[in-house]
């Protein structure tokens, strides 16, 4: 019997059947993973799903191998051994962990776990002093080589480049759609939307941290309203956004620091001090804006300044002719 995860075997302690199951049920694990990724990417990235497709099949294949070994040497019954019960054992991401990641992402993860079974098969290989089992070790980590040769043979043969550039232009805009797009909104929204406020404060009272706590509540009030906004606006279904939920986030969490980047600076006690910081942070933020959008959305240099520029300084303007009026 294989102990729970609060008390696992070592891997020394294993008998070759245990050793032989533990192979079985990981290459199991690793085909519905390579399957989990290729349903994932079917709609988007169909040729790399198609990878995924036959790079399941390949473990499937190397499974029943290992499952008729089992039946010759050891019988019908294979023990339940998983990798969580055996200390040492190389682990995989959750597959929730990685989707969110993009595309090049889960390749290198699936890549990443090929070595590490290649690496673990032949580090205990070179441990054990039994021959038999030394081969059998020996056999699993050529074979998880093989695994990556097969792989590459596999992108080579669905990933032209014809298709890599596409999957590329794929993943560059939703990346932009569901989080550039929103989080350039909000970033654009708290760093122009509090400048009134804030600096209308600042030369009205003249107090770093009465205008602090306006420029707080400012920014966290207008972060809460355009994430909620953003992510009620759209479920993602037919606009192709994505998660009305990580846009939301996006949104809210840069309006929110679009805000506060002008607002910190009142924490200083010396008002004059404080806001020549301040303007200065107004000054960095706007002209990031721009690089932002000239990067990320290809707006034109003119017009991102003109846009964003221009219409901070006019809200900056009026906030301190409202305050020291």
């Amino acid at each position: 019997m294989i102990p729970g995860v609060g008390n696992r075997r070592r891997f020394s302690d294993l008998s070759e059947q245990q050793v032989l199951a533990l192979a079985i049920s990981s290459e199991e694990d690793d085909a519905r993973i390579y399957r989990q990724y290729a349903q994932m990417l079917r709609d988007e990235f169909p040729s790399s799903a198609k990878v995924f497709d036959e790079m399941a099949v390949e473990e499937d294949g190397h499974r029943q191998r290992l499952i008729d070994l089992h039946k010759r040497r050891f019988g019908e019954v294979i023990p339940l051994i998983r990798r969580e019960h055996v200390s040492g054992f190389y682990a995989r991401r959750p597959v929730w962990l990685v989707e969110n990641l993009g595309i090049e992402r889960i390749r290198d993860e699936a890549e990443a776990m090929e070595r590490d079974a290649e690496r673990f098969y032949r580090t205990a290989a070179a441990r054990t002093t039994d021959a038999d089992t030394r081969k059998l070790l020996g056999d699993l980590a050529a074979a998880e080589a093989g695994h990556t040769y097969r792989a590459d043979s596999l992108v080579d043969k669905h990933l032209d480049e014809d298709a890599r550039d596409d999957e590329e232009r794929a993943s560059k805009r939703q990346f932009v759609l569901t989080w550039v797009q929103p989080g350039l909104a909000g970033l654009m929204d708290g760093s122009v939307s509090t400048l009134a406020p804030i600096f209308a404060t600042a030369f009205a009272t003249q107090d770093t941290w009465t205008t602090f706590l306006v420029g707080l509540a400012a920014s966290v009030g207008a972060g809460i309203s355009m994430g909620f906004t953003e992510a009620a606006s759209d479920d993602g279904e037919l606009s192709g956004r994505g998660s009305p939920v990580k846009r939301g986030f996006a949104s809210g969490i840069m309006t929110t620091i679009g805000g506060l980047g002008h607002a910190l600076p009142y924490l200083i006690a010396d008002f004059w001090t404080a806001t020549i910081i301040a303007i200065i942070v107004v000054f960095v933020e706007l002209w990031a804006i721009v690089w932002i959008q000239m990067r990320f959305m290809e707006t034109p240099f003119f017009r991102a300044t003109f846009q964003v520029v221009l219409g901070g300084a006019l809200v900056f303007a009026a906030g301190v002719l409202i305050g020291g009026g």
